[in-house]
């Protein structure tokens, strides 16, 4: 019982402090008039938190951080200052500030550091999952997974609850003659607070409540070289490629896709409210589907599941720009795609605990999401120029290249010895 209390903590921390990632992104359509910014200024406020997410996991990797230290303590002050620097920008930058050269730089800096401080957050808590959990591994790592897809795709739901509180304050007949945008213009600072609250009290959480279980391993001594080591293992790289060509379509995906489903709704007519709510339920729908998927991977195998998994993302990345734009129809395409685009991700992390030195499971896990991460800020920085230069259908269908890479890795994964060491044995 106690692991499983131990379990639902962890999440729930992770499903509060995984809100500072999209929360400039979630209202980059506002900061997009309130700062008069570009295509590819709106991408630098989730590119920079990748490249930031990266550089504090490399570190993490080199220095073995993970291993060495109390990785719940670790957690709580990873959140606790990523929700401070996410804070100061709605603080104390104004939008005047904000249009300026150096206070963009400023503002990217302030993202940059968000996402260094979420390197603290997410891979060493699925080492405390390791430490509760032997068998059913793949299914404890899928809820926290869950947890953080959730807990990632909220910025878009406290943005709706803004924009409908600003406009009951609005009178109806000034309502009706004005953008519904620009009331949510008023309220953007209110999505990047609330996100940092949520990060504070996750912090808070994990400090007092969350503790590693009785598998921790003795601390590890500083080893730079496993880093390097990691790699020279054949079905982890095996596993780490399966994760990287999941990354390629990842992240792009939960940046655009939501706006890009919001916005049909929107031209269909749809109130921004339950716009904004399919936006929210095209990246959150990824924690159903990160809980099943692990179920079905401790009963039938880690390579089946990222297999199908990725086989299903990415046929959606080809079809949801040749599909009929109405929005029911995109809705489903977005939705299915939500659902399995995230379903393999805590896999391929299961693989990497199970296959790698099991003295240094945190630094593994810190050296996969750092490749990952890094990846994905290629692609994120990608879709919003090809869709402004090709249009959505090469935009969204370049990113079936990953899923089609990682199934690669992934089927000769599962032909190899080393597989039976994942999933109690399954395939």
């Amino acid at each position: 019982m106690q692991r499983w209390i131990q379990l639902a903590l962890l999440a729930v921390s992770q499903l509060l402090a995984m809100a500072l990632w999209f929360s400039a992104s979630a209202v980059g359509d506002q900061l997009k008039g309130a700062w008069q910014l570009d295509r590819g200024q709106q991408a630098w406020l989730t590119m920079s938190v990748q490249f930031g997410f990266v550089v504090g996991a490399l570190g993490s990797a080199i220095l073995n951080l993970s291993d060495r230290w109390s990785p719940q303590r670790l957690i709580a002050i990873a959140a606790f200052c990523g929700a401070m620097c996410n804070l100061v920008i709605p603080l104390l930058i104004s939008d005047a500030v904000a249009q300026t050269t150096t206070g963009f730089v400023a503002v990217i800096g302030l993202r940059f550091t968000t996402g260094l401080m979420l390197a603290g957050v997410y891979p060493p808590a699925m080492k405390v999952v390791a430490t509760w959990f032997k068998s059913g591994r793949g299914l404890a790592i899928g809820i926290v997974v869950g947890a953080l897809t959730v807990g990632s795709a909220s910025p878009h739901l406290f943005k709706a609850f803004a924009m409908e509180s600003r406009q009951q304050q609005v009178d109806q007949s000034d309502a009706i003659s004005r953008d519904v945008t620009v009331a949510g213009a008023m309220n953007w600072r209110t999505v990047l607070i609330t996100a940092s609250t949520t990060a504070t009290v996750a912090a808070v959480v994990t400090l007092l409540f969350v503790r590693t279980g009785p598998l921790l391993p003795a601390r590890s001594p500083f080893d730079v070289g496993y880093a390097l080591r990691a790699w020279k293992n054949v079905a982890v790289r095996r596993a780490n490629f399966g994760y990287l060509g999941h990354m390629w379509e990842l992240y792009a995906m939960w940046a655009s896709a939501p706006l890009f489903v919001a916005g049909v709704c929107s031209e269909a007519g749809w109130s921004r409210q339950a716009a904004l709510g399919v936006a929210f339920a095209t990246v959150a729908i990824g924690g159903v589907g990160s809980v099943l998927a692990g179920a079905f991977a401790d009963q039938f195998g880690r390579c089946r599941t990222t297999i199908a998994s990725m086989a299903v993302s990415g046929s959606c990345a080809l079809l949801v720009s040749v599909v009929p734009q109405t929005p029911w129809l995109i809705s489903g395409v977005c939705l299915i795609w939500g659902l399995t685009i995230v379903a393999d991700s805590a896999q391929f992390s299961t693989a990497v605990s199970e296959l790698c030195d099991q003295a240094y499971v945190g630094t593994a896990l810190t050296l996969q999401t750092c490749a990952g991460f890094l990846l994905s800020a290629v692609t994120i920085r990608a879709v919003p120029w090809l869709q402004e230069t090709t249009g959505n259908g090469v935009a969204f269908g370049i990113l079936a290249v990953g899923p089609m890479f990682g199934i690669w890795h992934m089927a000769r994964l599962r032909g190899m010895p080393e597989a039976v060491q994942m999933a109690s044995g399954a395939r």
